[in-house]
């Protein structure tokens, strides 16, 4: 059993997310609802729960400014929000959970399933990276990124991603100086959030650093060499959209 509690100042918020929890997450139990900042923290502090979800956008204190209020997170967080598609990158580059208003009801049963599975809580390291990278979304590609793997969570520049490469459920994230990270996600949560104006997917297989790239060769189907001498194939559906992306250098 997760037991949680919800923090929002709308109430219809409060009791919608109370439906959907006990109807599609009964393994999660409500300890307490609450409209505000600072009946959230009284909250927590009285019932110790294992989860809470938190609205970002409160008056007088928001959902950052609460958390700021704690020396050590004993509890996971669920980040409940309206924000826009470039923030949402900024809560993927930091791998922390959150759910976009209205919330789906299948969003929310994968994330009830990420925090079953989760083994480590959130650091303070993680909301400052999203933090840092809220304030700038949109505008340029975040200079960290949080990569989860099975033992936790590393934190890397994403200059120093080289490209990534797909292996079934699982990621390989190739960095400058020979070091590779096996991320435990799809390729495709990868590119959500790393693509943009430095990153490009070059095959259903692989992400690059278009920074990083050495060489580019029209023959043989057209592939790249990256700063590491490592050659990747271009599949024939992104060749063009890549040789307009590519003649803009």
């Amino acid at each position: 059993m997760i037991k949680c509690i919800l923090i929002d100042d709308e109430r219809n918020a409060l009791e919608m997310m109370e439906w959907l929890l006990k109807t599609y997450a009964p393994q999660v139990q409500i300890l307490a609802m609450c409209n505000s900042a600072e009946q959230g923290i009284e909250a927590i502090n009285r019932y110790k729960p294992d989860v809470i979800f938190l609205d970002i956008e409160m008056p007088k204190m928001n959902g950052f400014d609460m958390l700021e209020q704690f020396d050590k997170l004993f509890f996971d967080v669920v980040f409940c929000t309206a924000y826009d598609q470039f923030a949402i990158k900024a809560f993927r580059y930091s791998a922390l959970n959150y759910l976009l208003k209205p919330v789906d009801p299948d969003d929310l049963k994968a994330t009830i399933k990420r925090l079953e599975d989760r083994k480590t809580l959130p650091t303070r390291e993680q909301f400052d990276l999203l933090l840092q990278n809220i304030q700038h979304a949109g505008k340029t590609t975040p200079q960290r990124i949080a990569l989860t793997t099975n033992d936790g969570l590393i934190f890397v520049p994403t200059s120093d991603i080289l490209y990534c490469e797909a292996e079934s459920n699982y990621t390989h994230v190739v960095l400058t100086g020979g070091k590779k990270i096996l991320v435990s996600k799809v390729l495709k949560d990868i590119d959500e959030a790393l693509s943009g104006p430095d990153f490009y997917r070059v095959h259903s297989s692989f992400l690059i650093n278009i920074n990083r790239i050495k060489k580019f060769v029209r023959g043989d189907g057209g592939y790249i060499v990256m700063d590491n001498d490592a050659t990747i194939n271009i599949s024939r559906s992104r060749r063009q959209e890549f040789m307009e992306l590519f003649s803009k250098f």
